[in-house]
């Protein structure tokens, strides 16, 4: 099981994430409470471990910004919050195999569940130009990160047997990711709100919890955690 810790703001957010045993990690370069700039995290990725994915993620950003974050930040991959766009992953694709050998960039697609979800599904396939999809909710003041999860036994078909890894966010918490590991069935799973102590800074004990029980390794969560 992939499992990614989302929003981190600090060194020691991202360092604990990897401690914990956790594949990869997601830094905001979009309006949130969790936003970081390129400099914050040009400061931060070279003091985690090589093989810890860095993951930034984007909300409608254009190609060239997302490109320049990447080389100056030393990120390996990018999570798109957006309609999906085959124009933009496909000129992503284009700047990214211009990288040193070796040096890959994955490139997450967010779709939200909802109506036309599997449509969006489908023409993403069928474009070749995404490594994974993350499945998300959404509300009316986010595109992401928003607490709430979508309706798991519904996306369940769409989840099982496609081409693509399969991500499933929104609303995870140590308490619930193994009900949605179970339900869906998905390749990897992504948390950010679910392990906060405040908006931005992680909680050790929530996510110790997340990952163990996404590794299905009962572990209580402490009393006010």
């Amino acid at each position: 099981m992939w499992i990614k810790i989302c929003g981190n703001t600090t060194l020691e957010d991202a360092q604990l994430a990897a401690d914990c045993g956790a594949d990869a990690v997601g830094f905001v370069f979009a309006q949130s409470p969790r936003r970081v700039t390129t400099g914050q995290v040009r400061e931060i990725t070279p003091l985690l471990p090589a093989k810890l994915e860095k993951i930034g993620v984007f909300v409608d950003a254009e190609c060239s910004e997302i490109a320049l974050t990447v080389l100056e930040c030393g990120l390996t991959g990018v999570q798109l919050h957006a309609s999906f766009d085959s124009g933009l992953t496909l000129r992503l694709r284009d700047r990214f195999a211009a990288l040193p050998p070796g040096r890959e960039v994955k490139i997450l697609q967010v779709l939200h569940f909802g109506p036309g979800f599997r449509e969006q599904l489908n023409l993403l396939r069928s474009s070749g130009t995404a490594d994974a999809v993350l499945v998300d909710s959404r509300s009316a003041r986010a595109a992401g990160g928003t607490g709430t999860s979508f309706n798991w036994s519904a996306a369940r078909k769409s989840f099982v047997g496609f081409s693509l890894p399969m991500i499933a966010a929104g609303g995870l918490r140590p308490e619930n990711v193994l009900e949605a590991i179970q339900t869906l069935r998905p390749w990897g799973v992504d948390v950010s709100s679910g392990v906060e102590a405040a908006p931005g800074r992680k909680d050790p004990d929530r996510v110790r919890a997340f990952v163990a029980a996404a590794r299905g390794v009962a572990q209580p969560v402490k009393v006010g955690s």
